[in-house]
């Protein structure tokens, strides 16, 4: 019966072929009357009912889509087109919504990822039918790890309707959505051109409400080239979700008991609290009550770099936790512990832990929760200082935790004391040092330069950055989930989210390669990011886990893989092949004159690239090794 009702609210059964099925099945006539005048009443009032700054349309499947689109606020179209998606993007020349190609898939969501990252609003994608879907995972994964709101769809050939082995149609008995499911908040397919305007509204809904994450919405091609339909289109702010939900009230009270009576607490941060706009607050409430603050894994630098409560990244080896911790706080943070089976706990075990944030996914995965604040992180510190500042009097706030700040300054203090001394110690090497080349860049790039990284060896000497969250202070945008091929294009799409502000691409040689075609992208839409190209010939984290394995290539230093020169490759001339200029530099003073002119030339409005010939670094350093097979030297000689 369900079935029946469902052909006969889409129109594929009239009223009277209804009636006649519905006797069928076994309904009397006065039964199928009774419902047929019920559906029939339900029909007229939806005919006359309209969501209030809706719209009606008539079009085709795919102008339906780019208008719903536009509604949901989408400022682009990021894609890679095929002809198989002719109705949207025919439907795209006249919708006002630019689109931006990239030249493979996996440039074209690293372009979506790095937009939504620096604007927090969704990123509309779409992708190639089913070879499209594929080629895109990489990057699919690195932006379901961090939870980036992206709209992806794509074209569909039905492996259902006629023949299950098309061309470019999924493979027989699977469906195209298999593809993406694990790296997507969920996915859809979509056959009917009535209901892609209600798929897509879904699909901006569940990327959006926290925790964010990619959707995936795949489109028959006849869906989208069907004419005349009618559909309503509604505006964001009647179906996007914006709450900020509070704690409870009892979990905020017994946090704040825990908090005022702890001798050793510790902060703990996440990328909830960048996504949450929490940066400022989070700063107030660790100087206020002297709590010092550790990074947990993100994609962010959650808390101002060189703040005297920053202790960097969490480890159960800093001085502070070495000493003991009695309360961990983890505020919009993951779990400790993502790498491997450990050797010893990685949190304080003896401690309390509070978790706080709206991911519950990241909440006791590996590690004990003794209370749990799910909630927005923003609202949940205001609670938390409201009740802890409730239970400490005034005469004594001035002077709470003092001890305590003082043992914290005094630990950071060191910690950058010593810092700031090894990296003067690697001063004036030729090549020059990774060291020297991002303390170079630190002085050197503008105070509020947004600065986009994929360089995994870098992470120590980004921190010659003095990295803040206000705008005019420079900040980080990086991801943890370490597939290649995401800075250039997840740059450009930062630059798109943020055009009055200076966009650094600090990337390394080997990632470059992975996506080196997003400098046309560049090119084309006039998206003015400098890019600095760290090469050192290397793909040096990789290198660093071969030694580490103490095998054959640590005993030989012969890295299979690892050494990227000869031929070597000239990224300046890479980038010049796609229409932008740049130059090399060698040296510190070189590099600092190329970065001055291409924050020039970027503020003319066009890109520049910046290639930094630096040092290896770590074991095995020297080896330029590689595999001697040479295919010439095997083939015979011209044939007579």
């Amino acid at each position: 019966m369900q079935r029946l009702i469902q052909q006969f609210l889409n129109k594929e059964l009239t009223r009277r072929g209804l009636s006649r099925e519905l006797g069928a099945v076994g309904l009397t006539a006065v039964a199928a009357q009774s419902l047929l005048e019920t559906l029939d009443a339900t029909e007229t009032a939806g005919s006359s009912l309209s969501v209030p700054g809706s719209m009606e349309m008539t079009g085709s499947g795919g102008e339906l889509v780019m208008e719903q689109a536009k509604a949901a606020g989408s400022e682009y179209l990021f894609t890679n087109p095929g002809s198989f998606e002719v109705g949207l993007f025919d439907a795209q020349i006249t919708s006002g919504v630019p689109l931006i190609m990239g030249l493979h898939e996996g440039i074209v969501v690293a372009m979506a990822d790095g937009y939504h990252r620096a604007s927090l609003k969704p990123a509309f994608v779409n992708v190639h039918v089913i070879a499209g879907t594929a080629q895109m995972g990489g990057q699919l994964y690195n932006a379901s790890r961090d939870g980036a709101a992206l709209v992806v769809t794509a074209g569909m050939l039905d492996n259902e309707l006629w023949s299950d082995e098309g061309i470019l149609a999924p493979r027989p008995g699977y469906d195209q959505k298999d593809v993406p499911r694990q790296f997507t908040k969920f996915c859809w397919e979509a056959r009917d051109a009535r209901s892609l305007t209600m798929m897509l509204r879904r699909a901006y809904k569940v990327a959006t409400t926290p925790p964010g994450g990619p959707v995936y919405l795949a489109m028959t091609n006849g869906a989208l080239e069907a004419k005349g339909v009618s559909s309503q289109i509604i505006p964001a702010e009647r179906f996007l979700m914006s709450a900020r939900p509070r704690p409870e009230a009892a979990a905020v009270e017994q946090t704040a008991g825990w908090a005022a009576k702890a001798k050793r607490p510790l902060i703990v941060v996440g990328d909830e609290v960048w996504k949450s706009g929490a940066q400022a607050d989070l700063v107030k409430f660790a100087e206020k009550y002297r709590i010092p603050v550790a990074a947990g894994t993100g994609g962010y630098f959650n808390f101002p770099a060189r703040h005297p409560f920053n202790l960097g990244r969490f480890s159960m080896r800093s001085a502070y936790a070495q000493s003991g911790v009695d309360l961990a706080l983890m505020v919009g943070a993951r779990d400790f512990g993502i790498w491997r089976l450990p050797s010893g706990a990685e949190a304080p075990m003896d401690a309390r832990i509070v978790r706080m944030g709206l991911n519950t996914g990241n909440m006791g995965r590996n590690y004990p929760t003794d209370i749990a604040l799910m909630a927005d992180v923003k609202q949940t510190l205001a609670d938390l200082d409201a009740a802890l500042e409730g239970r400490i009097p005034k005469q004594r706030l001035n002077a709470f935790g003092k001890d305590r700040g003082d043992e914290v300054r005094g630990i950071t203090a060191k910690m950058w004391s010593d810092f700031d001394a090894r990296v003067r110690n690697n001063f004036g090497l030729s090549p020059m040092h990774p060291d020297e080349m991002t303390y170079v860049m630190a002085k050197t790039v503008d105070r509020n330069a947004v600065v986009v990284g994929e360089v995994h060896s870098g992470y120590n000497q980004h921190n010659n950055f003095h990295w803040g969250f206000g705008d005019d202070e420079q900040i980080w945008i990086g991801y943890t989930g370490n597939s290649l091929g995401w800075g250039l294009g997840a740059a450009t799409g930062a630059k798109l989210a943020l055009p009055d502000r200076p966009v650094v691409c600090s990337i390394g040689d080997g990632a470059v390669m992975y996506q080196s075609s997003a400098f046309w992208s560049q090119a084309r839409y006039g998206v003015p990011v400098l890019t600095v190209v760290w090469n050192n010939h290397n793909y040096q984290t990789v290198r660093g886990g071969f030694h580490r394995y103490n095998g054959q290539m640590a005993a030989t230093g012969k890295y299979a893989g690892m050494y990227l020169g000869d031929p070597d490759i000239d990224f300046v001339q890479l980038a010049a092949s796609q229409g932008i200029k740049g130059e090399r530099a060698t040296t510190p003073t070189e590099l600092e004159a190329a970065l001055k002119k291409g924050m020039q030339v970027t503020k003319g409005g066009e890109p520049y690239v910046v290639e930094a010939v630096i040092r290896r670094t770590g074991p095995g350093a020297d080896s330029t090794w590689h595999e001697g097979f040479k295919l010439s030297e095997r083939m015979s000689g011209p044939s007579a």
